[in-house]
């Protein structure tokens, strides 16, 4: 039996990938990706391009977006899945988030400023071009100027906390990130929640909380996760009755901890966020 491919978080240059969004629906296609959901950074300007892209490669295409959350002081990353992109409320909210980054990178090149390195937001703005300034934008200026030798380096360098580049910063909050998704019409789900490093005590507080606000699920395999944190989560979710979802977290070649599609298969105790969805049934017929 061949399980179809399906990465429902990758990132295109809208964000902070390398890629535009229709090269890296090619790039899919090369790795046999079946269905795929474009998730940039509180934007989703990039779906239109990307689900055209999709359309002629044949591969199953839905709507995506990670959005930026300040939960029990801690950032989180909550993704949208399969909701109508053209929902005004949830494109006026995701552009209040963008302008809070813009914010912080103007406060993160001050930072820089601070440190020795000048002309930080002109430079990032040189990366970004016409997406939302980010962390990866002032890692790829860093970078060219000799800062350090590659984007993983730098962004240990600089831009993590504690670091002259990092800011911290107020994003929404978990219920309105939830309900921006839910009224699209779509399915809210926490992002490498392995990432968070909580502990045992936080993450069923969390998840808890998440499933209470009318959450559906948590990305149980991603690109930064093993397989005891895939487990661990797994069962979490299906003892609160919540969906399971899956991610490469793919930004680009030499800067993802995975290859775009490559992900092992859910664990069996899960319930895919996709059978909730027409579109994907197909694949389990």
């Amino acid at each position: 039996m061949n399980i179809p491919i399906i990465d429902l978080h990758c990132h295109s240059n809208i964000s902070d990938g390398l890629l535009t969004p229709a090269d890296l629906i090619s790039h899919a296609a090369e790795n046999d990706v079946q269905a795929i959901a474009l998730t940039d950074h509180d934007d989703i300007a990039g779906l239109k391009e990307a689900s055209l892209a999709a359309k002629k490669l044949n591969i199953i295409f839905i709507n995506g977006v990670e959005i930026s959350v300040t939960w029990n002081k801690r950032t989180l990353h909550i993704v949208g899945l399969n909701f109508d992109m053209n929902n005004k409320p949830l494109f006026e909210g995701l552009k209040k988030i963008r302008d809070g980054r813009f914010k912080r990178a103007q406060l993160m090149a001050n930072s820089l400023g601070m440190a020795g390195i000048q002309g930080a937001m002109d430079g990032a703005k040189s990366y970004a071009k016409s997406s939302t300034i980010g962390r990866i934008h002032f890692a790829q200026f860093l970078v060219a100027q000799g800062h350090a030798k590659n984007i993983s380096a730098v962004f240990k360098k600089f831009l993590t906390p504690g670091k002259p580049g990092y800011v911290d910063h107020e994003w929404i909050s978990l219920e309105e990130s939830i309900r921006l998704i839910n009224d699209a019409g779509g399915d809210a789900i926490i992002a490498h929640p392995g990432r968070y490093d909580m502990g045992s005590k936080l993450y069923p507080r969390l998840f808890q909380e998440f499933k209470d606000l009318g959450g559906s699920g948590i990305e149980v395999m991603s690109g930064s996760q093993d397989p005891s944190q895939a487990n661990y989560f797994s069962k979490l979710a299906a003892s609160l009755d919540l969906f399971s979802s899956c991610g490469s977290d793919f930004h680009g070649k030499g800067i993802s901890h995975r290859a775009l599609g490559n992900i092992s298969q859910l664990p069996d105790n899960s319930i895919p966020i996709w059978t909730k969805w027409e579109i994907l049934r197909k694949f389990f017929h």
